[in-house]
Protein backbone atom coordinates (compact mmCIF):
# COMPACT_ATOMS: atom_id res chain seq x y z
CA UNK A 1 0.00 0.00 0.00
CA UNK A 2 1.27 3.56 -0.60
CA UNK A 3 1.10 4.97 2.62
CA UNK A 4 3.01 2.00 4.77
CA UNK A 5 1.91 -1.54 4.97
CA UNK A 6 -1.30 -3.81 5.81
CA UNK A 7 0.21 -3.93 9.28
CA UNK A 8 -0.15 -0.05 9.56
CA UNK A 9 -3.41 0.20 7.63
CA UNK A 10 -4.97 -2.54 9.85
CA UNK A 11 -3.66 -0.44 13.57
CA UNK A 12 -5.25 3.04 12.05
CA UNK A 13 -8.59 1.48 11.18
CA UNK A 14 -8.65 0.33 15.22
CA UNK A 15 -7.43 3.19 16.21
CA UNK A 16 -10.43 4.96 14.92
CA UNK A 17 -12.65 2.77 15.84
CA UNK A 18 -11.35 3.19 19.64
CA UNK A 19 -12.06 6.97 19.19
CA UNK A 20 -15.59 6.93 17.38
CA UNK A 21 -16.40 4.07 20.57
CA UNK A 22 -14.98 7.05 22.73
CA UNK A 23 -13.44 3.99 24.99
CA UNK A 24 -11.51 4.64 27.80
CA UNK A 25 -7.61 4.15 28.49
CA UNK A 26 -8.44 0.00 29.82
CA UNK A 27 -9.51 -0.52 26.05
CA UNK A 28 -6.34 1.71 24.66
CA UNK A 29 -4.49 -1.11 26.50
CA UNK A 30 -5.95 -3.90 25.03
CA UNK A 31 -5.93 -2.32 21.88
CA UNK A 32 -1.83 -1.30 22.06
CA UNK A 33 -1.79 -5.45 23.70
CA UNK A 34 -3.21 -7.01 20.20
CA UNK A 35 -1.09 -4.33 18.39
CA UNK A 36 2.09 -5.73 19.82
CA UNK A 37 1.07 -9.72 18.81
CA UNK A 38 0.01 -8.74 15.36
CA UNK A 39 1.90 -11.42 13.36
CA UNK A 40 2.12 -9.11 10.03
CA UNK A 41 4.12 -6.53 12.24
CA UNK A 42 5.90 -9.16 14.09
CA UNK A 43 6.95 -10.80 11.02
CA UNK A 44 7.77 -6.83 9.48
CA UNK A 45 9.72 -6.06 12.38
CA UNK A 46 12.09 -8.67 12.15
CA UNK A 47 14.56 -7.41 9.78
CA UNK A 48 14.93 -4.41 11.62
CA UNK A 49 15.74 -6.45 14.45
CA UNK A 50 18.45 -8.14 12.85
CA UNK A 51 19.67 -4.81 10.86
CA UNK A 52 18.83 -1.79 12.46
CA UNK A 53 17.33 1.26 11.52
CA UNK A 54 18.52 2.35 7.67
CA UNK A 55 19.92 5.88 10.15
CA UNK A 56 21.89 3.69 12.15
CA UNK A 57 20.28 5.54 15.64
CA UNK A 58 18.76 3.08 17.78
CA UNK A 59 15.17 2.35 17.72
CA UNK A 60 12.88 2.45 20.58
CA UNK A 61 11.00 -0.25 22.48
CA UNK A 62 7.55 -1.70 20.96
CA UNK A 63 5.37 0.58 23.63
CA UNK A 64 7.50 3.65 23.47
CA UNK A 65 6.68 3.24 19.18
CA UNK A 66 2.92 2.75 20.41
CA UNK A 67 2.46 5.85 22.26
CA UNK A 68 4.02 8.10 19.33
CA UNK A 69 2.81 6.45 16.50
CA UNK A 70 -0.27 4.80 17.51
CA UNK A 71 1.87 1.22 15.91
CA UNK A 72 4.40 -1.08 17.13
CA UNK A 73 5.09 -1.71 13.72
CA UNK A 74 9.28 -0.19 13.30
CA UNK A 75 8.64 0.19 9.28
CA UNK A 76 5.50 2.76 10.22
CA UNK A 77 7.65 4.42 12.80
CA UNK A 78 10.92 5.07 10.72
CA UNK A 79 8.52 6.13 7.45
CA UNK A 80 6.61 8.43 9.58
CA UNK A 81 8.83 10.02 11.26
CA UNK A 82 11.06 11.01 8.07
CA UNK A 83 7.32 11.89 6.18
CA UNK A 84 7.02 14.27 9.17
CA UNK A 85 10.67 15.95 9.13
CA UNK A 86 10.56 15.97 5.59
CA UNK A 87 7.20 17.96 5.99
CA UNK A 88 9.14 20.96 8.14
CA UNK A 89 11.68 20.80 5.47
CA UNK A 90 9.14 21.64 2.75
CA UNK A 91 7.65 24.36 4.94
CA UNK A 92 10.66 25.94 4.97
CA UNK A 93 12.21 25.46 1.71
CA UNK A 94 8.84 27.47 0.79
CA UNK A 95 9.39 30.23 3.17
CA UNK A 96 13.23 29.97 1.70
CA UNK A 97 14.37 29.77 5.47
CA UNK A 98 17.81 27.56 5.94
CA UNK A 99 18.79 27.42 9.83
CA UNK A 100 22.17 27.83 10.26
CA UNK A 101 24.57 26.85 12.93
CA UNK A 102 23.49 29.97 15.16
CA UNK A 103 19.90 29.17 14.76
CA UNK A 104 17.19 27.01 16.87
CA UNK A 105 14.72 24.12 16.18
CA UNK A 106 12.38 22.46 18.50
CA UNK A 107 10.05 19.36 18.50
CA UNK A 108 7.27 20.02 21.02
CA UNK A 109 5.55 16.90 21.90
CA UNK A 110 8.96 14.68 20.28
CA UNK A 111 8.25 11.67 22.42
CA UNK A 112 11.08 9.39 21.61
CA UNK A 113 12.36 11.28 18.42
CA UNK A 114 10.64 9.54 15.37
CA UNK A 115 10.71 13.35 14.19
CA UNK A 116 13.95 14.19 15.52
CA UNK A 117 16.18 11.44 14.75
CA UNK A 118 16.14 12.62 11.17
CA UNK A 119 17.40 16.45 11.60
CA UNK A 120 20.95 14.25 12.05
CA UNK A 121 23.02 15.33 9.77
CA UNK A 122 20.10 17.44 7.96
CA UNK A 123 20.73 21.05 9.62
CA UNK A 124 23.97 22.56 11.17
CA UNK A 125 20.86 24.03 13.82
CA UNK A 126 20.53 23.68 17.17
CA UNK A 127 18.02 20.55 17.46
CA UNK A 128 15.87 20.57 21.05
CA UNK A 129 13.22 18.27 21.92
CA UNK A 130 10.69 18.66 24.58
CA UNK A 131 7.59 16.58 26.20
CA UNK A 132 5.77 15.92 29.19
CA UNK A 133 6.03 12.31 29.26
CA UNK A 134 9.55 11.47 31.59
CA UNK A 135 9.95 7.62 30.52
CA UNK A 136 10.11 9.38 26.87
CA UNK A 137 12.70 12.17 27.11
CA UNK A 138 14.93 9.67 29.19
CA UNK A 139 15.02 7.61 26.36
CA UNK A 140 16.13 10.37 23.93
CA UNK A 141 18.43 11.69 25.86
CA UNK A 142 20.06 8.27 26.05
CA UNK A 143 20.56 7.40 22.38
CA UNK A 144 19.70 10.45 20.36
CA UNK A 145 22.81 12.35 21.61
CA UNK A 146 22.86 14.66 18.94
CA UNK A 147 19.97 16.89 19.88
CA UNK A 148 19.02 18.56 23.24
CA UNK A 149 15.75 17.20 25.48
CA UNK A 150 13.79 18.87 28.50
CA UNK A 151 10.75 17.45 30.10
CA UNK A 152 8.12 19.70 30.33
CA UNK A 153 4.50 19.58 32.35
CA UNK A 154 1.34 18.84 30.50
CA UNK A 155 0.82 22.86 30.68
CA UNK A 156 3.02 25.80 30.26
CA UNK A 157 6.05 26.86 30.96
CA UNK A 158 8.67 25.40 29.11
CA UNK A 159 12.05 26.08 30.27
CA UNK A 160 13.39 27.93 27.32
CA UNK A 161 13.88 31.65 27.57
CA UNK A 162 11.99 34.39 25.21
CA UNK A 163 12.99 34.20 21.46
CA UNK A 164 14.79 30.74 21.38
CA UNK A 165 13.25 29.37 18.61
CA UNK A 166 13.66 29.88 14.72
CA UNK A 167 11.45 26.92 14.28
CA UNK A 168 8.77 25.10 16.14
CA UNK A 169 6.77 22.35 14.94
CA UNK A 170 4.08 19.85 16.93
CA UNK A 171 2.93 17.06 15.03
CA UNK A 172 -0.09 15.01 16.98
CA UNK A 173 0.03 17.53 20.11
CA UNK A 174 -2.80 20.06 19.68
CA UNK A 175 -5.30 16.88 18.76
CA UNK A 176 -5.25 16.05 22.43
CA UNK A 177 -5.60 19.19 24.38
CA UNK A 178 -7.79 20.34 25.43
CA UNK A 179 -8.94 23.97 24.74
CA UNK A 180 -7.67 25.64 27.69
CA UNK A 181 -4.62 24.10 26.94
CA UNK A 182 -4.15 24.63 23.66
CA UNK A 183 -4.79 28.02 23.87
CA UNK A 184 -2.08 28.28 26.76
CA UNK A 185 0.30 26.57 24.73
CA UNK A 186 -0.15 28.35 21.79
CA UNK A 187 0.75 31.28 23.89
CA UNK A 188 3.86 29.97 25.10
CA UNK A 189 5.14 28.43 21.65
CA UNK A 190 4.98 32.23 20.82
CA UNK A 191 6.93 33.48 23.61
CA UNK A 192 9.77 30.89 22.57
CA UNK A 193 9.88 31.87 18.78
CA UNK A 194 12.15 34.35 17.63
CA UNK A 195 10.54 37.53 15.92
CA UNK A 196 9.65 35.88 12.27
CA UNK A 197 9.98 32.44 13.21
CA UNK A 198 7.57 29.72 12.29
CA UNK A 199 5.29 27.37 14.22
CA UNK A 200 4.42 24.28 12.01
CA UNK A 201 1.83 22.08 13.67
CA UNK A 202 -0.89 19.39 13.16
CA UNK A 203 -4.34 19.20 13.71
CA UNK A 204 -7.83 16.64 13.01
CA UNK A 205 -9.88 18.33 10.63
CA UNK A 206 -12.50 17.52 7.87
CA UNK A 207 -10.98 13.91 7.26
CA UNK A 208 -11.70 13.01 10.67
CA UNK A 209 -15.50 13.93 11.17
CA UNK A 210 -16.61 10.52 11.03
CA UNK A 211 -15.32 9.77 14.31
CA UNK A 212 -18.21 13.24 15.41
CA UNK A 213 -21.85 12.16 16.64
CA UNK A 214 -24.53 14.18 15.09
CA UNK A 215 -24.22 17.17 17.65
CA UNK A 216 -19.97 17.52 17.48
CA UNK A 217 -20.40 17.66 13.59
CA UNK A 218 -22.79 20.44 13.62
CA UNK A 219 -20.53 21.98 15.71
CA UNK A 220 -18.10 21.26 13.82
CA UNK A 221 -19.52 22.49 11.08
CA UNK A 222 -20.14 26.06 12.52
CA UNK A 223 -16.28 26.51 12.95
CA UNK A 224 -15.83 25.23 16.57
CA UNK A 225 -13.54 23.31 18.21
CA UNK A 226 -14.62 19.42 19.54
CA UNK A 227 -12.70 17.92 22.30
CA UNK A 228 -13.65 14.33 23.21
CA UNK A 229 -11.64 13.58 26.45
CA UNK A 230 -13.58 10.62 27.92
CA UNK A 231 -12.09 9.92 31.62
CA UNK A 232 -10.03 14.31 31.16
CA UNK A 233 -6.41 12.69 30.16
CA UNK A 234 -5.42 15.53 28.01
CA UNK A 235 -2.27 14.50 26.59
CA UNK A 236 -2.97 10.92 26.19
CA UNK A 237 -4.82 9.33 22.97
CA UNK A 238 -8.21 9.22 24.85
CA UNK A 239 -8.67 12.54 24.73
CA UNK A 240 -9.11 13.91 20.64
CA UNK A 241 -9.37 17.18 19.27
CA UNK A 242 -10.83 18.50 15.88
CA UNK A 243 -10.46 21.64 14.48
CA UNK A 244 -12.13 23.20 12.02
CA UNK A 245 -9.74 25.85 9.75
CA UNK A 246 -11.62 28.63 10.84
CA UNK A 247 -11.41 28.20 14.70
CA UNK A 248 -7.78 27.80 13.89
CA UNK A 249 -6.89 31.24 11.81
CA UNK A 250 -9.84 33.07 14.23
CA UNK A 251 -9.14 31.72 17.67
CA UNK A 252 -6.36 29.40 18.09
CA UNK A 253 -3.69 31.08 16.47
CA UNK A 254 -4.06 33.96 18.54
CA UNK A 255 -1.66 36.90 17.84
CA UNK A 256 0.61 34.30 15.30
CA UNK A 257 -0.42 34.90 11.60
CA UNK A 258 -1.54 32.27 9.86
CA UNK A 259 0.69 31.39 6.52
CA UNK A 260 -0.32 28.53 5.29
CA UNK A 261 -3.45 25.73 5.63
CA UNK A 262 -2.51 22.42 3.61
CA UNK A 263 -5.72 19.80 4.05
CA UNK A 264 -4.18 16.73 5.17
CA UNK A 265 -0.61 17.69 5.12
CA UNK A 266 0.93 16.26 7.88
CA UNK A 267 2.24 13.22 5.88
CA UNK A 268 3.84 11.25 8.54
CA UNK A 269 0.40 11.96 10.78
CA UNK A 270 -1.67 10.51 7.68
CA UNK A 271 -4.84 12.65 6.96
CA UNK A 272 -3.99 14.92 10.08
CA UNK A 273 -4.03 19.18 8.48
CA UNK A 274 -1.31 20.90 8.57
CA UNK A 275 -0.89 24.67 9.56
CA UNK A 276 2.38 27.23 9.39
CA UNK A 277 2.01 30.02 11.26
CA UNK A 278 4.35 33.09 11.84
CA UNK A 279 5.29 35.39 14.95
CA UNK A 280 4.85 38.68 13.71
Amino acid sequence: MAESNVASVVNRSLRQAVSRLRLAPVALAVYEAVARTNPVVALSNLRFRSGGAPDGLPIPPAHMRFLVAGSTDIQWFLKGGALGAQAVQDVLAKRNVQLAANQAILDFGCGCGRVTRYWRGATQARVCGSDYNPNLIDWSKGYLRFAEFQLNELSPPLSYVENEFDVVYAFSVFTHLTEDLQTSWMTELARVLKSGGLLVFSTHGDRYIHRLNESERRRFAAGQLVVRDDVSTPGSNACSAYHPMTYVRDHLAGQLELLDFHPEGARGNPHQDLYVLRKR
